[in-house]
């Protein structure tokens, strides 16, 4: 199996999974993994993450062009190309379109990673503000958000957009992203608004 095709067969099975746990509807959100220092590969424009299939991905070169796949990569792929270019260790990016995470944002709380799972894969949460989908703005505060090493960034009124290393890695943030929202939206409604992961074991957070 070439890279290519493997990293295709990663992102298809991210794609069930992210529709299975709704964490995205319909043709909403999108995956991309690196392939190598001057190619990524991104699902394409209207393409439905359950549903994907060889045809529904672009391969993107460093300089923006399409060299190869289907024609029209998702709207978003500046996203992906800023972020790629931010971080040279990233090797896949999860962008989807979680209820939680939007809704504890809207509410003006951060979203807080209280156990111990939100602490190892999520840690610190980035947040910008709302730009339009797919213009060179929300690309760049996106990429400048995780410049310094965060996972996770809450895209507001829009998404949000988990990294990794690889494509497993990537997911698991993404869905342990919506889960630590989960968790802060009902401690906000019990009315608590200050409990989180205790700081002192912060340094101490072994691969779980």
């Amino acid at each position: 199996m070439s890279p290519l095709d493997a990293a295709i067969a990663d992102l298809v099975e991210a794609g069930r999974v992210v529709v299975q746990r709704g964490l995205v509807l319909a043709s909403g959100g999108n995956l991309s993994a690196r392939l190598d220092e001057s190619q990524f590969v991104v699902t394409a424009s209207g393409t439905w993450l359950d549903r994907l299939g060889p045809d529904d991905f672009s391969v993107i070169d460093t300089t923006g062009q399409v060299v190869s796949g289907n024609p029209r990569p998702s709207v978003e792929w500046k996203l992906h190309h800023h972020t790629y270019a931010a971080r040279a260790d990233t090797g896949a990016i999860v962008h989807l379109h979680p209820q939680h995470a939007l809704l504890v944002d809207m509410l003006g709380h951060r979203i807080r990673c209280t156990t111990l799972d939100h602490a190892y894969y999520v840690g610190a949460v980035a947040r910008v503000p709302f730009r339009p989908a797919g213009s060179d703005e929300i690309a760049t505060l996106a990429a400048e958000a995780v410049r310094d090493g965060t996972n996770a960034v809450v895209l507001a009124h829009h998404g949000c957009s988990a990294l990794g290393d690889s494509t497993s890695m990537a997911l698991r943030r993404a869905m342990n992203l919506e889960e630590a929202a989960t968790m802060t939206y009902r401690l906000i409604l019990a009315g608590d608004t200050d409990t989180d992961f205790p700081a002192e074991f912060l340094g101490r957070i072994i691969s779980i």
